[in-house]
């Protein structure tokens, strides 16, 4: 009969904690200790009504992520329902650990089963090309113990494979991107070259998507250029870029810096094929300069019979103009003798300052340690690095005062 009794305790406290999950009720498992009322005057609380408490009524707010105040009114007003308080907030948390570990454990299982093979081989190669990392990383151990700890069926590919892979998508994108341009009239690119041991030169391309008027960009080469940067090898490389894509016909401008070499490719190979633009050439003979490098062109067609192309019309970056222009400007505030005794005097201090981090790791670190900052150097293929070099001595008269800046000098025994 007991039995029978505590059955139906049971059955009734399951029905009330669904009927309370239905009402909304934050606790169900305190459906028959406090019944739910609703939300306080912000969306913080809630307002409960003790039913144990009854015939009196009694409202408590508690905390909308807390049912603190609750068992602080049991402790207080009801101390001989505190136990059973307690064994339902227990079996609440247990309850709610073990569907916890069980909804982990599947779900690692779940996706453990769902990674194939071909999934990692793509991720790798992904990582590897997103982040510019050697092909050697495959073979590293380390990478290697934490592929197979993360994924224990996982295999690792080779280095070979995985520059295949890699040669594979490339020609993919480019097939791509070949398909694209050709729906494009008009096609804007770029070029710039650069050494680092070795030479390379980079072209981009842009233009704008006809279907959804979004401007695109791609990057159509990055290569190695051997020899010396002359403007036909200039040339010859941007030509067979521009050919290899298709768009030899649709390139309208190419921008590039104001570099003798690229200025005189465009010179002697572009043509404009608008010619219907008297004025601009008018106006480009009356703003001829001293020092204009006349081409023989019998002598260089004769030199390079294989020169059988033609460069678009050539845009000078205006970013680099502008930096060439405020370069000459502040040359030319040197021809004041006051001006220039000054500047030759502020900026051999600096750059005794700047040669000595430079050349000395300890006088990079005493610069550290006194002003909590490292020294910018000027450089010279940086157009804004002597105006950060300036700000960063200029930050420590700012923030610590003259006396910093004399403690350095001394320091590293340059003359204040």
């Amino acid at each position: 009969m007991a039995a029978a009794e505590h059955v139906d305790e049971g059955d009734t406290e399951d029905a009330q904690r669904v009927s309370a999950e239905d009402d909304g009720h934050p606790w169900s498992y305190l459906q028959t200790m406090f019944s739910y009322l609703g939300m306080g005057a912000n969306s913080k609380t809630y307002r409960m009504k003790c039913m144990l408490c009854l015939p009196k009524c009694h409202e408590i707010k508690a905390f909308s992520n807390s049912p603190s105040n609750l068992k602080k009114h049991i402790e207080r007003a009801h101390p001989q329902h505190l136990t059973k308080y307690e064994q339902r907030t227990s079996q609440k948390r247990k309850r709610a650990s073990e569907a916890g570990t069980s909804t982990l454990k599947q779900t690692t299982l779940l996706d453990t089963r769902s990674i194939s093979q071909s999934a990692v081989d793509r991720a790798i190669v992904k990582y590897v090309v997103n982040n510019l990392q050697p092909l050697s990383t495959v073979e590293n151990e380390a990478f290697r113990e934490l592929l197979t700890d993360l994924l224990p069926t996982a295999k690792v590919i080779t280095r070979v494979t995985l520059r295949s892979r890699i040669e594979d998508l490339a020609k993919t994108m480019k097939n791509v991107l070949i398909e694209e341009m050709s729906e494009v009239d008009h096609i804007a690119t770029t070029t710039d070259a650069w050494s680092v041991r070795r030479s390379f030169l980079g072209v981009t391309a842009h233009w704008v998507n006809p279907t959804d008027l979004t401007r695109r960009s791609a990057a159509l080469a990055c290569r190695q250029l051997r020899g010396s940067h002359t403007f036909d090898v200039l040339a010859t490389s941007l030509n067979d870029i521009h050919a290899e894509y298709g768009i030899r016909n649709k390139v309208v401008r190419t921008t590039t810096n104001n570099g003798s070499n690229f200025l005189k490719a465009f010179q002697v190979f572009s043509v404009d094929k608008n010619n219907n633009e008297p004025e601009e050439k008018e106006d480009e003979e009356e703003n001829e300069m001293e020092g204009v490098e006349f081409v023989d062109m019998t002598s260089i067609l004769d030199e390079n019979d294989g020169f059988e192309f033609e460069l678009p019309k050539h845009q000078q970056c205006a970013c680099h103009l502008l930096n060439l222009v405020s370069t000459v400007d502040a040359e030319k505030a040197t021809a004041n003798d006051g001006y220039k005794k000054l500047q030759c005097s502020t900026f051999s201090k600096c750059y005794g300052v700047w040669n000595k981090c430079g050349r000395s790791c300890q006088a990079a670190e005493a610069v550290e340690d006194a002003c909590s900052l490292q020294l910018i150097r000027p450089n010279a293929t940086r157009w804004n690095s002597m105006f950060m070099a300036v700000e960063s001595l200029l930050k420590i008269l700012r923030e610590r005062g003259e006396p910093a800046l004399r403690e350095i000098c001394a320091e590293l025994k340059v003359p204040m």
